[in-house]
């Protein structure tokens, strides 16, 4: 058993709650509605975010339904988010399973990702407790923000690892903090304490999509090639972009004129696929995320050394290991 199923299973009364939260949340006397959620809910993935809604209330506190409710509502804006992503990039797959957009189409699509947004409001509401409605509601403001911000930097650029770090702050690392906000505004625990926690989170965040961003310099088990669905779109991650900063290298200017080009083919992303692969940028990100995770273990070193604070470094260790 893995370290992450380990973790799942001491908190797997905790999830089975959330689950049957989300289900009878999301019910509806709608009978579309109810099929599209109920085929859509049948793939879970690990639900990291909710684990460390949960986790964090561990390490503070007593779960309660607040804790249930504030890790139900942050699923479900995460999926909400998903939804409308899988509109805005036109995915058709997503964890080997039809999208909603490629099942029905974008219309309905959109209008069930607006869905969960509202029943992710209100359950947020339930749990009593304005700052985690706050929390939720600039949780929301933020994860659009830091999309516009990697479209906007992707039309015009922006090169370098301090932009890219500011964008996956923004689109990912915001929600580990805010789940790791909420579980500990459930129980009401000491805000220095969770602030700690919340620094943890960040660095947690930024390797979870920095991981994320490396499997797209490999090949999918499908296609047999590296997909390079965010060069694709624009988007230049670590790697490419830690080999675009070494001015040294003999085809450095032949690469950085392509990556500005536009509508880029087949040809031209793996001729910068291998360039960041042939040239340290693999390396590189996992360097990057040890640092993190180094720096993220001595942010909680005076925790008290029990179950749960070794669950959140296995959680670390899983997220930097897992292979999809």
């Amino acid at each position: 058993m893995t370290s992450i199923d380990n973790i799942l299973q001491t908190i797997s009364p905790e999830l089975k709650e959330l689950n049957q939260c989300m289900v009878q949340a999301l019910a509806t006397s709608n009978p579309l509605m109810n099929e599209i959620v109920t085929n859509y809910l049948k793939v879970k993935g690990k639900q990291i975010r909710p684990v460390l809604v949960i986790l964090s209330a561990k390490m503070f506190g007593q779960i309660n339904k607040a804790t249930t409710a504030g890790a139900a509502s942050i699923e479900m804006l995460h999926n909400a988010s998903l939804i409308h992503d899988d509109v805005v990039d036109d995915t058709s797959m997503r964890r080997n399973r039809p999208t909603i957009n490629a099942i029905w189409d974008n219309h309905i699509a959109v209008l069930v990702g607006d869905f969960f947004t509202s029943t992710s409001l209100r359950m947020a509401v339930e749990t009593d407790n304005l700052q985690i409605i706050a929390t939720i509601a600039e949780l929301g403001r933020t994860l659009s923000l830091g999309e516009i911000d990697q479209i906007n930097k992707a039309r015009t650029h922006v090169l370098d690892e301090k932009a890219y770090l500011e964008i996956i702050a923004k689109k990912t690392a915001s929600l580990f903090v805010a789940c790791v906000q909420m579980g500990g505004l459930s129980v009401g625990a000491d805000p220095e304490r969770i602030e700690r926690l919340a620094k943890f989170a960040y660095n947690l965040g930024l390797c979870f999509q920095i991981r994320d961003d490396i499997f797209d310099y490999f090949a999918d088990a499908e296609v047999g090639k590296p997909t390079g669905n965010d060069l694709r779109e624009g988007k230049v991650t670590l790697p490419l972009l830690h080999a675009l900063s070494r001015t040294e290298l003999p085809r450095h200017e032949e690469m950085l004129k392509l990556v500005r080009s536009e509508n880029l083919d087949a040809d031209s992303i793996a001729a910068l696929i291998g360039f960041a692969v042939d040239n340290g940028g693999i390396d590189y990100a996992y360097s990057r995320m040890a640092q993190l995770r180094e720096e993220a273990v001595e942010i909680i070193s005076d925790f008290p050394d029990n179950p749960t604070r070794k669950a959140f470094i296995g959680l670390f260790d899983y997220i930097i290991a897992r292979n999809y």
